[in-house]
Parts: structure tokens; sequence; C-alpha cells
């Protein structure tokens, strides 16, 4: 009699989020958004599982960031880690949204202001996801500074709420 085979597969146990993954992933190639939002203690799998929904989505864009205790108090550090690969697209935000970014950024002068830079954000995702689908990956969120919180919330509240034809203009967050 054979022994039973050890599984080195960190989501065991996981087969519902896994299938919740796949659901996102598929809904986003027809131009629908969603989020994800794990919660839990260290160590219990939710870096596996933004692993498994990045490996669940070939030809999609895939952009992360991830929290640090010791940049919990920049404000803006995440969001900026989470923007930077999209800057190409800045140009195609309103004036407004563009210098909101700027100034969360340290790029000019000026006083943040939260709104503007959430709205800022989400046409950044949203001109980015033009190309083709994008996931936004967020791990360590614990240590993600209060104003990139905020607007990384803001962002996951309004992509679901986005849907367009054909992978265009909608991002699947995870």
């Amino acid at each position: 009699m054979r022994a039973p085979a050890l599984t080195t597969d960190p989501l065991v146990g996981r087969h519902g989020l896994k299938q919740r993954v796949d659901e996102l992933t598929g809904a986003a190639r027809t131009g629908q958004g969603g989020a994800l939002v794990l919660e839990g203690e260290a160590g219990i799998g939710k870096s596996a599982l933004l692993e498994y929904a990045r490996n669940a989505a070939p030809g999609f864009r895939v952009v992360r960031t991830s929290g640090s205790e010791f940049e919990q108090e920049l404000p803006y550090s995440a969001l900026h880690q989470l923007c930077v690969p999209m800057l190409k697209h800045l140009d195609e935000l309103p004036d407004r949204h563009r210098d909101a970014l700027r100034v969360a950024f340290g790029l000019a002068e000026g006083t943040p202001d939260p709104f503007l830079i959430g709205l800022a954000a989400l046409g950044l995702v949203t001109a980015a996801a033009r190309e083709r689908p994008l996931m936004c990956l967020i791990d360590d969120a614990q240590w993600v500074d209060n104003a990139s919180a905020r607007a990384m919330v803001f962002l996951t509240r309004r992509i679901a709420t986005r849907s367009t034809r054909r992978h265009r203009g909608t991002p699947a967050t995870a």
C-alpha cells in the first residue's frame, strides 16, 4: 500500500476563494470590474492566494503594491507604488485629477485633496485597463499608509460599478 502523497499546495482548503478569484478574472475578461479583500492573521496564505490570482490571469497587466511598516507614516506611498507602472496614462486624465496625483506623489506643490486623488487613481486604473484587463494586487495591507488605504478603498468600491464591453476600461482587483 502506498502512503498518501504530501501536498505542497499552500492553498489547501481554499477552493472557495480560488473559485472566487477565477470568477473575478473571468468577469474582468468581459469588461466587468470586481474586488476581493482578504483578511486574516499572518501566515494563513493571503500572499499565496494573491500569487494564485496573478497566475490565474494570463494576458492581464498586473500591478502590485505592498504595505511597509517603515513607510506607514508616508502619505500615499503605497498608492504611489501601485500607480507608478501606469503613470504613462497620466496625461489622459483631466487636469484637476492629474494635478491631484502629482501633489500626492510630491511632484507638485499643493495640499492633497483625498477625493480628487481617489478619482485620479480610478481614472489612471481605468485608462491602463483600456489596453488589456488589469489586476491590482495589494499585499500586507495592514502596513499601508492611511492616505493610500483611503484612496484604495475608494478605488475598489467604484471598480465594480464600472463595466464596459471587450475588456476595456475596467480593472479586476484581488
